[in-house]
């Protein structure tokens, strides 16, 4: 099984899913958002997987500084410009996905994966 999960080292939310992997002995590989951004192949990959509305986070501070809740935008290109806006953490597993906490499904893959 392997694990790809997208956040920052701050996000608490990224922080409890790479401790829910690792307390069941998978070691995800971590993408720092604040240090590399996103791929489009990925970010389509992920879009395709939990929907395009779903990428944006409009908590983050990026969305509320851009002003972005009175804005029409793609969220694709939006996200591929600013890869702060991405609602975390996105967990990857192959061609599924997740954004946020997700802890059945986690659970779940691990489930198929034995």
């Amino acid at each position: 099984m392997t694990i790809q999960i997208f956040g920052t080292k701050k996000c608490k939310n990224t922080q409890k899913a790479v401790r829910f992997f690792k307390e069941r002995g998978i070691t995800p590989h971590q993408v720092d958002l604040r240090e590399k951004g996103i791929s489009p192949g990925e970010l389509s990959n992920i879009a395709r997987a939990v929907g395009r509305d779903n990428l944006v986070d409009p908590e983050s501070r990026a969305y509320k500084d851009k002003g972005m809740a009175y804005m029409e935008f793609d969220p694709e290109e939006e996200v591929l410009e600013n890869p702060l806006l991405l609602k975390t953490p996105v967990v990857r597993n192959g061609k599924d996905a997740t954004i946020g906490l997700a802890l059945e499904t986690w659970q779940a893959w691990i489930e198929q994966e034995r």
